[in-house]
């Protein structure tokens, strides 16, 4: 769960305090511009090479994703017809899979002039106010992706756990590393705030000399955001370096990490120092980057509830439906792309708030809440469920009294889901190393069906503690396993473009419905007498559907794509 990062120097806190009482009366400076369209793109789907890692690409072709319109990048034209409107605005982010650019546009006749804009929606929304002082924002979008995995990782087959054991051994972590699941091979993807000290902290030398630090990517524009301004991750918060040792590190007789082996990217989404509607915009853009990447887990510790610097933004309970956030509709969609998705739960089950925060309410994805290494519930864990009536947490691990390693170097005990979370989405990438065979959403079917309370979830542990290695024992002799459905629909043609035939030979089909990727209910057909049912598709955006046809004595789903 985010948290808010306490700085060392009164004049910083002093700073900060006066800036966020004054931000309620400052107008919004900043916007979220939804686009009508992604026509005459210079990319296509046929060269997913100008805006895909080859990795990415390699994985989408194993588990049989497609990649449509969604994926394609902004238009470039669009950008810079934006922009060319005033010397003064600046795109802040984007996101591709939402088709939205956020803006800096300090005059609000100029962001009049930027709605008039053909293939500028209506659907207009303030997002932060930020202020820039007559220079560019500056962030860094490059990919410096490293593939060249030396092959020097240690060989011993078991560790001195030391206290921390209690963390991998609540899910029987410590089998799957004996029997060589360590997440090698894998790419985890990390969004969060900073990495202080990361960098030059000695038990995480070997990490970079074994070439598990794949890169890092810093999103958040350093304007008036106090973040010093050279784009470096690894100044400006330490949060992100506690989540990421309880994956990685291998400190014998005190820390093992869950995925010692594994790679890792780092993204900064966060600005730790104000809290702004825009942080969901720059987390979109972060699941979006991890997909470019290839990552076969995104892990997070942020959560999005109330707003301090920017209060008209703040969410309430009633939009924790996995559709209103941004952020939570693009970490349904980038499981659905290919990455298995693990987001804290947050830390406001003591708090007026309560319950979990986007995006952690987001579909098919693993929220993790927090427990201490003896099974018991942490009481800062937040509760489920959504409010439409979804099981959350999907699952629990050790975030009370967890074994984490500070930005200062020391070994030492922090609270908070933001560690249950890394924990067991290092135990997820080991139990994805070991099922190569199983697409990100089988992963996260088995995982939630491994818990100790799957038969009976609650609102405060979800399905419960999760066996990993009784997942891959479990599962380790399926040949193949459909993402959505055991016993397959016969559905074409697929992709399709006005109509989708649906074989019914049994007549068994009484009602038919299809969602889009963040679970919302498009279309429902109730004339199933045919054996062959015809439903009209015409009407749909182009992108990826869920089908659920509702049997008598069962339910079926399967997945197509409407050109």
């Amino acid at each position: 769960m985010k948290k808010r990062f306490f700085l060392t120097s009164l004049f910083l806190i002093l700073v900060l305090t006066l800036s966020a009482q004054d931000s309620a009366t400052r107008p919004a400076t900043c916007y979220r511009l939804h686009l009508t369209d992604k026509n005459q793109s210079p990319y296509s789907i046929s060269r997913p090479e100008e805006f895909l890692s080859q990795r990415a690409i390699d994985h989408k072709n194993r588990y049989f994703i497609p990649i449509t319109e969604e994926d394609l990048p902004i238009n470039p034209q669009y950008k810079q017809q934006i922009c060319a409107i005033n010397s003064d605005i600046r795109i802040l982010t984007e996101s591709k899979w939402q088709n939205t650019v956020v803006i800096y546009c300090p005059d609000s006749l100029v962001l009049t002039i930027v709605k008039a804009l053909p293939f500028v929606d209506t659907n207009v929304i303030a997002v932060a106010n930020f202020t820039f002082q007559n220079e560019e924002p500056q962030k860094n979008e490059s990919m410096n992706l490293n593939e060249s995995i030396l092959a020097n990782h240690l060989s011993d087959s078991s560790y001195n756990y030391g206290p921390s054991f209690g963390q991998i051994a609540l899910h029987n972590g410590h089998l799957m590393h004996q029997l060589g699941f360590k997440g090698d091979s894998m790419l985890v993807a990390v969004l969060d705030g900073g990495w202080e000290g990361f960098d030059t902290i000695s038990y995480f030398r070997d990490l970079y000399n074994n070439g598990q630090i794949w890169g890092t990517m810093d999103l958040v524009p350093q304007g008036d955001s106090l973040l010093p301004r050279n784009n470096n991750v690894y100044i400006g918060s330490g949060h992100g370096t506690g989540v990421v040792s309880t994956m990685a590190s291998v400190i014998n007789g005190q820390l093992i990490g869950t995925a010692p082996h594994a790679n890792y990217f780092f993204i900064r989404t966060e600005n730790p120092y104000s809290e702004e509607l825009i942080e969901e915009d720059f987390w979109a853009r972060g699941a979006e980057i991890a997909d470019s990447l290839g990552a076969d887990v995104l892990s997070s510790s942020l959560g999005y509830s109330l707003f301090p610097d920017f209060p008209e933004g703040d969410n309430t309970y009633t939009k924790c439906d996995g559709v209103t956030s941004i952020a939570s509709r693009n970490a349904t969609l980038a499981c659905h792309k290919g990455a298995v998705v693990c987001v804290s739960a947050g830390n406001e089950g003591q708090k007026p708030w309560h319950y979990i925060t986007a995006p952690a309410d987001a579909f098919d994805i693993i929220t993790v809440g927090a427990a201490n290494a003896d099974s018991v519930i942490a009481p800062f864990s937040s509760f489920g469920p959504t409010y439409d009536g979804r099981v959350k947490p999907d699952a629990v691990a050790v975030g009370w009294q967890s074994y984490v390693v500070g930005s200062n170097g020391t070994v030492r005990q922090g609270n908070g889901t933001s560690y249950a979370c890394p924990i067991l989405a290092g135990m997820v990438t080991c139990l994805r190393q070991s099922l190569p065979q199983m697409g990100a959403l089988d992963i996260v079917r088995i995982v939630r069906q491994a818990g100790h309370q799957y038969n009976n979830p609650d609102t405060a542990m979800g399905y419960g503690i999760p066996d990993i290695y009784k997942a891959y024992l479990e599962n380790r002799e399926v040949v193949s396993v459909n993402d959505f459905c055991q016993e397959p629909l016969s559905i074409y043609p697929n992709p399709c473009s006005n109509n989708l035939l649906i074989t019914n030979l049994d007549y068994s089909i009484e009602e038919i419905q299809v969602f889009d990727v963040s679970g919302k209910l498009v279309l429902t057909h109730t004339n199933c007498y045919n054996t062959m049912i015809q439903i009209a598709t015409d009407r749909l955006s182009s992108g990826l559907y869920i089908l659920k046809t509702k049997e008598k004595n069962k339910i079926r789903t399967a997945k197509f794509i409407k050109q």
